[in-house]
């Protein structure tokens, strides 16, 4: 009958263009009972191996340090941070200044060196100019001795073998001496430059010899300040002495067996 068919599997119903197959209801209820009895096993297993409460025997941590040394540990290690920390800020401004100090005199030297170019290649010019013009005032000088005396001046009469023979060595003579003016000029300009030149180079040995005193004082102050902390942690401390059996301003480092506090 009905229940028989329904057994035997899915009867095909069609409607229209398509086919609709109904569930095997038989199986489908086989699967669901499987995977209820699964989900059952499943929460009695978590049950018989649910994590029990931890018992631990109640012991003393941290090694052989009480805790007022680990203390005072604590805020020696913060001052010397804070020290350490000016000294690196310090060190950071100090290199920072050197570096900046170093591209302004580089900068200075190249400007320097632009200069004394332009201003040799100034004086070259101006020694060419002055000497195209005593060359031409020479000139201009001979030819007007030699019109001198070959014609009539103020009413009296000068041959040319008289004034002119005169006239001629006394403008060389002139225009000789106005060169060596010159040639003393440059010469004088030449050795301020060069003088100039010196006393820059006694500035910048100055200011090097300067730098170095500063670095000097600087790491005797540092040597000053490092022995004033090590002798105030070996005044803080009961017997003068750190556990890992050494004096003074040493790292702390939790390798020889006492873990470090962190209150």
């Amino acid at each position: 009958g009905a229940g028989a068919g329904a057994g035997e599997g899915p009867q095909q119903e069609p409607l229209g263009t398509y086919v609709v197959i109904p569930p095997n209801l038989a199986r489908r209820n086989q699967l669901q009972r499987i995977a209820n009895k699964e989900l059952e096993e499943l929460e009695k297993w978590k049950e018989e191996h649910r994590q029990g409460p931890i018992n631990l025997t109640p012991q003393k941590l941290g090694g052989r340090a009480s805790e007022a040394d680990v203390r005072l540990r604590q805020q020696l290690e913060h001052s010397r941070s804070k020290y350490q920390q000016k000294l690196k800020r310090e060190e950071y401004g100090r290199i920072k200044r050197e570096a900046e100090e170093a591209e302004f005199l580089r900068k200075k030297a190249v400007q320097r060196e632009k200069a004394n170019k332009l201003e040799e290649k100034r004086r070259q010019e101006q020694w060419q100019r002055r000497l195209m013009l005593a060359e031409d005032n020479y000139i201009k000088t001979t030819e007007f001795l030699n019109k001198l005396a070959s014609g009539p001046s103020q009413g009296i009469s000068c041959p040319t073998e008289g004034c002119g023979l005169e006239s001629t060595p006394w403008a060389r003579s002139q225009a000789y001496k106005q060169l060596r003016r010159q040639e003393e000029e440059r010469k004088l300009q030449e050795m301020k430059e060069e003088q100039r030149r010196k006393a820059e180079m006694l500035e910048l040995k100055q200011r090097q010899e300067e730098r170095a005193r500063v670095k000097a004082h600087q790491r005797d102050q540092q040597r000053v300040n490092n022995a004033f902390l090590d002798r105030l942690q070996l005044n803080n401390r009961p017997n003068g002495t750190w556990p890992s059996g050494g004096l003074g301003y040493t790292d702390y480092s939790a390798d020889d067996g006492e873990p470090s506090y962190f209150l």
